[in-house]
């Protein structure tokens, strides 16, 4: 029996993640997780083969799950779902060890082909995003101006969003108070910010967080 754990802050998504993970018979919800630090003690508590994890969610985004579970060494596989095309985030997420990212809106369709392509040890990024990241990659190639946040930065401009101080951010992403004050500086330098709210509605905006 194949163990699969499902991470999204919204109930509906989750239940319809659930019914179509429910359709094969060899596979079992392990546990439902609402945010990314409750996906990471349900993973280290259930050790699931596969992990389907919302990218935007409270806490720890998408990614920073994987990092964690990659540095706590959990060897589950992780499917990340998003709603972003974007170049940025599929480049963070291979180089988070993430194997497998697929679209929400494809789920119903394909959500079973990832799984099973982890499950047998394969990738799996769905065609249409992988098509267009070329695209985006020769027309922006040329004349690409803006500098990119890290994973990292991106999950302590997230934190930042939600009302979080530098040490609780520190707490959260087991750094400390002075390397999560260096990621913040970092990131509002390379965004050109000067303020707390101008990083606000730049996450708003990324939809790091929920207006």
């Amino acid at each position: 029996m194949k163990r699969i754990l499902i991470a999204d802050d919204h109930e509906i998504v989750r239940s319809g993640l659930r019914a179509i993970v429910e359709t094969r018979s060899n596979w079992i919800v392990s546990g439902e997780a609402t945010d990314g630090e409750q996906a990471v003690a349900l993973a280290l508590e259930t050790r699931p083969d596969i992990m389907i994890v919302d990218y935007s969610m409270p806490i720890m985004n998408g990614l920073e799950v994987s990092r964690r579970l990659k540095a706590l060494r959990v060897r589950t596989e992780v499917l990340i779902l998003t709603m972003h095309e974007s170049e940025e985030l599929l480049t963070e997420a291979v180089l988070a060890g993430i194997r497998g990212f697929l679209f929400k809106s494809d789920a119903r369709k394909h959500l079973i082909s990832a799984v099973e392509a982890l499950l047998d040890g394969r990738p799996y990024f769905t065609n249409v995003l992988l098509e267009k990241l070329l695209h985006d990659y020769r027309a922006n190639k040329q004349n690409r101006a803006d500098m990119l946040l890290t994973s990292r930065e991106q999950s302590v401009v997230q934190l930042i969003a939600e009302g979080h101080t530098n040490r609780s951010i520190g707490a959260i992403l087991k750094l400390s108070v002075k390397t999560v004050e260096t990621h913040r500086a970092s990131a509002m330098r390379k965004l050109r910010m000067s303020s707390t709210a101008e990083l606000v509605r730049y996450a708003v905006r990324k939809k790091l967080v929920s207006p």
